[in-house]
């Protein structure tokens, strides 16, 4: 059973997407309250699986596709339910969802073709992904603030380069395979 604990993890989180900009949108006064407490969990998740797939050894292909597309859904709904609200100009979600998307479809082209191979995750990669939660989860509490700025333009940022080592590692990797 514990081998399928971390991609049980990350299903539950895929499931806390849709129910995200529900909470957000809905009309009671805990609303973004709600909202934030579905974003923690499934960014608890998200930590709570990577743990448990690397301490135990448990990381499987299905995962390793699983849990970052789950990581950039709940990204995605949050940037857009956050830009919806009013609290980020649409600039925002231009950048993160091109961006996004780009990464989702490269994943899905070097993982359907032959040899089913996988970018990995790097330090950078996480690293922006951290800052992005902050940034989601500061800008739920004070929209507009000077630190929500700050937090969102450096995941911005820090994503650009986490962008430009997976660009280099998947032509090193496919220069690799040619020879």
């Amino acid at each position: 059973m514990l081998k399928h604990i971390p991609n049980i993890l990350t299903i539950i989180r895929l499931l806390l997407v849709p129910f995200f900009p529900i909470a957000y949108f809905s009309h009671s006064p805990d609303s973004h309250t709600i909202a934030l407490v579905i974003f923690v969990i499934a960014s608890a998740t998200d930590f709570l699986d990577g743990y448990i797939a690397k301490k135990y050894n448990l990381i499987t292909k299905i995962g390793t596709v699983l849990d970052p597309l789950a990581d950039k859904l709940m990204l995605l709904t949050a940037i857009f339910t956050l830009y919806i609200s009013g609290d980020l100009p649409v600039i925002i979600p231009i950048i993160v969802s091109t961006k996004e998307i780009f990464m989702i479809l490269g994943g899905f082209f070097l993982y359907f073709r032959k040899e089913k191979s996988v970018i990995p995750a790097n330090k950078i990669g996480k690293t922006a992904t951290v800052l992005y939660t902050l940034a989601i989860f500061v800008t739920i509490l004070f929209p507009a603030s000077i630190a929500s700025w700050i937090l969102i333009i450096s995941a911005i940022l820090v994503k650009l380069i986490a962008i430009s080592i997976y660009i280099f590692y998947y032509f090193s990797t496919m220069r690799h395979e040619q020879l």
